[in-house]
């Protein structure tokens, strides 16, 4: 007997060990059997789009332009090689996206709404800082918080650890009910006012629940990113990379499906019909064939090159061998994404529209150092989910053939929430009345008068940027970050200094003085966030999450 509770003991003891060791692959496993069971994905089935006007009123020219707003997710500056860069040192370049910037204008600083995704399409649709909005934070399903948390905490990466707040977590609304709230005005709902015809294809990120939806905010179709995947794990003709290193990317695969929805968010979830990047762009080529005798407003939020990183099998071998593998498949990824572009052009072009037709081209926020490739910012500092150069600037591009020379260079520092009141004037819109807009109309800045002056002068000098704690102004040439955690002062003179590399906050204290005051009096004038932060994470500022993290390297705190 006495032998028998020994040997039951010990295999106790053994099993428990055996699961605190594989503690993570536990608790990931319940998430993907979550995922696959939670809801039942449809086989995939043809999108009814409306069809438009069979025979046009007047001429596309003579309409009002047309609008294609095309959003890329995560790409890094230096990852189009129209700023001198291209992937893996240059050899997998962007014609396509190269091509649009030369026939338009090129905003040489531009920068994103946030360092994180949600945030910045909030200001993208609605023009106005989240401090007027409320929506602050990037909304995260449920259970990955705490999990990536666990899985960060359990990586020896040196950092400092990540952080979960447990009471924050359940005082913070539903996943589905967190999003932008259906009282904002969004550029769909005026367009759609001046008589466009509004279709949203892809990455949404704004709210799923009733009042939140792209059909709640102005878009007459949406065509929904329900989850992740570009293809299942298992398509013969997907390569996938996965990042072992990376806390979210372990979540990721666990957590998602390849799923689509349309004009109905999560119900009724299909399959979509092949590679993500590829189908959003059939869909979208189909809503301009569609709509060609009306104008339009087409919003094609891309999830590439955001992880999970999947390329298809063609453009994995077209882009060659290159190393180390997640590089070659997020080099496959980009040439997915400049195709789109091409094939969005070329359909213009096939349908007559290219001339009188607006096409804005630009990414959330900057590429992101968890995917272990270094120089997608590069020359900037900085990441995705920092307020470094590299975790804001975006290339951003607009063309628009009728009214922009090919060739506009502009050089003042312009953000995502001047696209809505931008396209607003390009519409001959009006701006909501009694809305407080924070963005400024772009159009002086790339259209010349008869005089060869510019319409109206630029008067914009200051830029907010926030998450939580972690704030930051740029005040003409010169930009400021506050952390409370770690406490830090970063001061920039981004004219002599653009790569953020000599901080002058000990020298400039006047400068210091000046910017630390117009971020307390815009924080004094925000809006108490619409849900609270919940996760901190520790971001190195100079080095991928594969580099070792040495004391004396810089960091911030991320909270989201």
């Amino acid at each position: 007997m006495k032998k028998t509770i020994v040997i039951a003991l010990a295999l106790l003891t053994i099993a428990g060990a055996t699961a605190w060791l594989n503690r993570i692959e536990i608790l990931l496993a319940i998430v993907q059997y979550k995922a696959k069971t939670e809801r039942t994905i449809a086989p995939h089935r043809a999108v009814e789009w409306q069809q438009g006007p069979a025979t046009a009123s007047s001429s596309a020219n003579a309409r009002p332009p047309n609008i294609i707003l095309i959003l890329a997710d995560d790409l890094g500056i230096n990852d189009v090689s129209t700023f001198g860069g291209g992937v893996a040192s240059g050899r997998v370049t962007t014609p396509n996206i190269d091509q649009l910037a030369e026939q338009g204008a090129i905003f040489n600083q531009a920068y994103a709404g946030a360092a994180t995704c949600a945030p910045s399409r909030a200001m993208i649709m609605t023009g106005r800082y989240p401090t007027r909005t409320g929506y602050e934070f990037t909304p995260t399903p449920s259970g990955m918080g705490p999990m990536i948390s666990i899985i960060a905490n359990s990586i020896e990466r040196n950092l400092p650890p990540a952080l979960f707040n447990e009471e924050a977590a359940n005082a913070a609304a539903a996943y589905e009910d967190q999003g932008l709230p259906g009282s904002e005005i969004t550029i769909a709902e005026i367009l759609k006012e001046r008589g466009y015809h509004t279709a949203h294809i892809g990455k949404w990120h704004l709210g799923r629940s009733v009042g939140m939806t792209p059909n709640d905010q102005g878009f007459d179709e949406s065509l929904f990113m329900t989850s992740g995947l570009f293809l299942p794990e298992d398509d013969p003709n997907v390569v996938n990379a996965k990042l072992a290193f990376d806390p979210i990317d372990r979540f990721l695969w666990a957590r998602l499906t390849y799923a689509a929805a349309f004009n109905n968010t999560d119900l009724e979830a299909f399959r979509p019909g092949g590679y993500l990047t590829d189908y959003w762009t059939d869909e979208s080529i189909k809503v301009i064939e569609a709509n060609k005798n009306q104008p339009f407003f087409l919003y094609l939020a891309h999830w590439g090159v955001h992880t999970p990183l999947q390329a298809t099998r063609a453009d994995y071998e077209a882009v060659g061998d290159i190393k180390p593998h997640r590089l070659r498949v997020y080099a496959a990824m980009l040439r997915a994404l400049d195709r789109s572009v091409g094939r969005i052009m070329q359909s213009l072009e096939e349908q007559g529209l290219a001339e009188n037709t607006i096409v804005m081209f630009s990414s959330d926020n900057g590429g992101a150092g968890y995917i272990g490739l270094k120089d997608i910012n590069a020359p900037y500092r900085g990441w995705k989910m920092t307020q470094f150069e590299g975790g804001l600037r975006t290339p951003t591009f607009i063309k628009w053939p009728a009214k922009i020379a090919p060739g506009t260079m502009v050089n003042e520092p312009v953000a995502h929430i001047d696209f809505m009141p931008t396209l607003t004037a390009a519409a001959q819109g009006t701006l909501p009345k009694g809305v407080a807009i924070d963005g400024e109309n772009l159009l002086p800045l790339v259209i010349e008068s008869s005089q060869g002056q510019t319409q109206e002068p630029w008067a914009r000098e200051t830029l907010f940027w926030q998450s939580g704690y972690y704030r930051a102004v740029r005040h003409g040439d010169w930009k400021l970050q506050i952390s409370e955690k770690p406490t830090m002062n970063w001061l920039y003179n981004l004219e002599d200094d653009p790569t953020e590399q000599n901080n002058l906050a000990d020298v400039r204290i006047d400068k210091l003085n000046e910017l630390n005051a117009l971020l307390n009096a815009h924080q004094a004038a925000a809006r108490k966030p619409l849900e609270p932060y919940v996760m901190e994470a520790p971001i190195a500022v100079d080095k991928t999450l594969v580099e070792p993290f040495t004391p004396g390297d810089e960091y911030i705190y991320w909270p989201n």
